[in-house]
C-alpha cells in the first residue's frame, strides 16, 4: 500500500449508495464495497430542450466542484463524438444528458464557468466536449493526480477502490453508446461514474498536499485547461497496424490510397473505419498489389463476404496507387523536425548519446525519490530535445529557459534543472577525457 492510499484509508467518506460504514468505505474485513446503485437513483436522461433549461438552472445553482464524464462510440461510429454526458454537482445531483439530442450544451457550459470540472483522465474527453461547446476553465484531473501522488494504477476503478474503497461495476465502458434507447444498466454504470469523482477529488488533493504536490498538480491541471485543440494529425494513414511491414513506396501509397477511401466511406456511413475495411486487409492488399479485383478477392480480408461492387472499390484504390508516377509516391517517412530515434544517436553523435544516457538517469532517479512517473515529471522527448541540441553554456538559466521554450511548467523547470546541468557537465567531461 502507497503513502497515498494509507492516508486516504483513514478519511470518512459521504455515506452513498445504501449507507455504507464510517470507515472510508471498507467493510468489516477490509473488503472493498460494490457500489451498485446511484444514492439518487438512476436520472432520466436529457433529451429535451426544456429539461435542458432546468438541469442548466439546478447545475448553476449548485455548489463546489462539478464532476464530468462522457461516453464515445469507439469502435462502432467515426469519429469521437460524445453520445451521453453525466454530471453531478452538490446540491443539483446527477445529470445524464443525450448529446445528440441536444448538441448545443454551451448554455451548461455558460452555467459552469469558472467552475473547477472534476474529470479523469481529462485529455480524453476534453476533445468530444468541446465539440459542443463545454469548454471548462478549471480542472481537476483524478488520473492525473493519482500519478503524480505515486499510485500504481490510475485507472478510475483502481483509484475509487484504492482510495475510498468502493468497487465500481464494470463491463459497459466499451459499449455502443450511440445505441438508443440506451439500456438501463448502462445508465446506472453511467451515473456511477460521477458518483465519487469529487469524493476521489477531494481525498487525492489532500494527499498531494501532504506530500507537497499539490501546486505541481494545479500547474499541470492549468496547463490542460489552457491548451489549445490538437492540430491534425499528419499522414494519418501511416498509423495503419502493421503498416511496418509495408517497405516499397508504391506499396506505402496502395496503404495511402486505401485508407483515405476507408475513411471517406466511414465518414458518409458514420461507422468506424475498421468496421468498413480492416487495418490487416489494407496491408495485405498493399503487400500483393493485386491486378484485379479477382486477385483481390483471393486475399485474406477480403473473402466471399465482399460484394464485386465492395472489390472493385477497392481494387479501384490499388490501381490509383499503381498507376502513380514515381515522383508522386510517399516518403518513406515524414520530415523530421527533431531529433533522430535515440537508436541511431551512437553513431550519428556520440556525444549527445552520452548526454541523453546521463540524462536519462538522472530524471529516471529523481522520478523514483519523487515517486511519479518519468514522463510526469518531464516529457522524454523534451529530454531528447535538450541533449540533441543543448545550450551553448549548460548552466542553470540557460537550461532552465531552455525546458520552458519546450512548454516545461515552472515546477518541472525547477525540479529537473539542477539533474540536467550535472548530466550535461558530467557527459561533458566523460567526453574530454
Amino acid at each position: 500500500m502507497t503513502d497515498a492510499q494509507e492516508t486516504a484509508a483513514d478519511r470518512t467518506l459521504r455515506t452513498t449508495g445504501g449507507a455504507p460504514p464510517d470507515d472510508g468505505g471498507s467493510s468489516e474485513a477490509g473488503a472493498p464495497i460494490p457500489l451498485l446503485e446511484p444514492r439518487d437513483g438512476i436520472p432520466a436522461v436529457i433529451a429535451d430542450e426544456s429539461s435542458l433549461a432546468a438541469v442548466i438552472a439546478d447545475f448553476a445553482a449548485g455548489s463546489g466542484p462539478v464532476a464530468v464524464d462522457a461516453e464515445r462510440a469507439s469502435g462502432y461510429r467515426y469519429g469521437q463524438r460524445a453520445y451521453l454526458v453525466q454530471l453531478r454537482r452538490e446540491g443539483a445531483g446527477t445529470a445524464l444528458i443525450d448529446p445528440v439530442a441536444c448538441p448545443d450544451l454551451s448554455g451548461l457550459g455558460e452555467a459552469l464557468s469558472g467552475v473547477e470540472w472534476v474529470l479523469h483522465a481529462a485529455t480524453q474527453d476534453l476533445p468530444c466536449l468541446r465539440e459542443i461547446d463545454m469548454v471548462p476553465t478549471r480542472i481537476f484531473d483524478t488520473e492525473l493526480a493519482g500519478r503524480l501522488a505515486g499510485f500504481p494504477r490510475v485507472g478510475l476503478g483502481a483509484m475509487v477502490e484504492g482510495v475510498l474503497g468502493y468497487v465500481l461495476e464494470k463491463g459497459h465502458s466499451a459499449v455502443d453508446w450511440s445505441t438508443r434507447p440506451l439500456p438501463e444498466p448502462w445508465l446506472r454504470y453511467a451515473a456511477l461514474d460521477v458518483e465519487l469523482l469529487v469524493d476521489l477529488r477531494d481525498a487525492l488533493e489532500k494527499e498531494l498536499d501532504r506530500q507537497g504536490k499539490l501546486e505541481w498538480a494545479r500547474q499541470e491541471f492549468d496547463a490542460i485547461a489552457s491548451a489549445p485543440p490538437a492540430e491534425p494529425r499528419k499522414d494519418p494513414w501511416r498509423r495503419t497496424s502493421g503498416m511496418h511491414k509495408v517497405r516499397r513506396r508504391r506499396q506505402m501509397a496502395v496503404v495511402r490510397e486505401m485508407w483515405e477511401a476507408r475513411d471517406r466511406i466511414a465518414q458518409r456511413r458514420d461507422v468506424s473505419p475498421g468496421k468498413v475495411l480492416s487495418d490487416a486487409a489494407i496491408v495485405e492488399a498493399a503487400l500483393a498489389l493485386p491486378v484485379n479485383a479477382h486477385a483481390l478477392a483471393a486475399l485474406t480480408g477480403f473473402g466471399h463476404r465482399m460484394g464485386r461492387r465492395q472489390l472493385e472499390q477497392w481494387q479501384a484504390a490499388v490501381d490509383r496507387a499503381r498507376a502513380l508516377p514515381d515522383s508522386a509516391l510517399p516518403a518513406h517517412g515524414q520530415p523530421v523536425t527533431g531529433p533522430p530515434p535515440p537508436k541511431a544517436w551512437a553513431d550519428k553523435d556520440p556525444a549527445a548519446a552520452a548526454r541523453l544516457s546521463a540524462a536519462r538517469a538522472g530524471v529516471s532517479a529523481l522520478a523514483e525519490q519523487l515517486t511519479m512517473p518519468q514522463e510526469n515529471l518531464i516529457t522524454p522527448d523534451t529530454v531528447r530535445r535538450l541533449c540533441w541540441e543543448p545550450p551553448v553554456t549548460a548552466d542553470a538559466e540557460s537550461i532552465s529557459a531552455a525546458l520552458a521554450g519546450y512548454g516545461a511548467r515552472a515546477w518541472q523547470v525547477e525540479l529537473v534543472t539542477p539533474v540536467l546541468v550535472g548530466a550535461l557537465s558530467a557527459a561533458a567531461k566523460v567526453k574530454k577525457a
